[in-house]
């Protein structure tokens, strides 16, 4: 593991432990559990947007993604791909990943992986594209869970480290759906975490309650650059089932316990 991973997990355990609620799970009044999540981040790669399985909504769209990270001259480097995920009506997931490439460049993004989530079976089929195998993984998510973005309150973070300021940016649009915007901008103090300059981080994030999914997402920190997710052709009917079986021709190889 490299310098750079070893910081980015220092900032990611340092801002669990100071910024973060003292549980990420909490109940509603009907006794649901609740699970507060955030899309963005590295964790030895970049992650994308969090997609719950989430029963009776469902939806196919396609998620634009770019990465951009500061060079030293002052420019910036960056890569995008373009992925399908969709859900059906019972909660199941099928997702592709991409490879992210030089964005406007003549390399061509490629399929490598095709991800099936089954919350009523606990499955999680991880497929390679091209070695065509399909690791079968346990799957905890659940349609009795609810998902919901993760917002704190502004405030100073503890110790005198830094404050976090939270800002509602009201109602919007995208793809025809209703959401709900917010901007979190996290200010770090100089001196605290060996940054001699403040070290300023901003999530914005616009959130649709009818999907339980981010439509739009940005983040952008000192540490891994700027992260915009976007979604576009989005529809809200039902996915072909097929899409939710075994890609023809695949080995399922059942992970061992140990």
């Amino acid at each position: 593991m490299g310098v750079y991973t070893h910081l980015r997990l220092l900032l990611l355990l340092t801002f669990s432990t100071l910024t973060s609620p003292s549980s990420a799970f909490a109940q509603t009044g009907a006794q649901q559990p609740v699970v507060q999540v955030q899309d963005g981040g590295t964790s030895g790669k970049m992650e994308s947007i969090f997609i719950p399985p989430k029963a009776g909504a469902p939806f196919s769209l396609t998620l634009a993604t770019e990465w951009s990270r500061p060079l030293g001259n002052g420019g910036t480097f960056t890569l995008a791909n373009q992925r399908r995920i969709m859900r059906d009506s019972k909660g199941r997931i099928y997702q592709e990943r991409w490879i992210l490439v030089p964005k406007d460049s003549k390399i061509q993004s490629r399929m490598d992986v095709i991800q099936i989530t089954d919350p009523i079976q606990h499955t999680w089929y991880n497929c390679g594209v091209e070695q065509k195998v399909c690791e079968l993984l346990p799957y905890s998510g659940s349609t009795e869970t609810v998902y919901k973005p993760m917002i704190r309150p502004s405030g100073a973070l503890p110790n005198n480290i830094g404050f976090r300021q939270l800002e509602n940016l009201g109602l919007g649009e995208s793809n025809g759906i209703e959401t709900t915007g917010y901007r979190e901008m996290t200010t770090i103090n100089a001196g605290t975490l060996g940054n001699d300059q403040p070290m300023v981080s901003t999530r914005e994030f616009w959130y649709s309650s009818q999907l339980g999914i981010n439509l739009i997402s940005k983040v952008d920190d000192p540490q891994n650059g700027k992260q915009v997710f976007n979604v576009k052709d989005l529809t809200t009917s039902e996915p072909e089932p097929s899409f939710f079986a075994l890609p023809e021709g695949f080995k399922v190889v059942v992970r061992s316990k140990d």
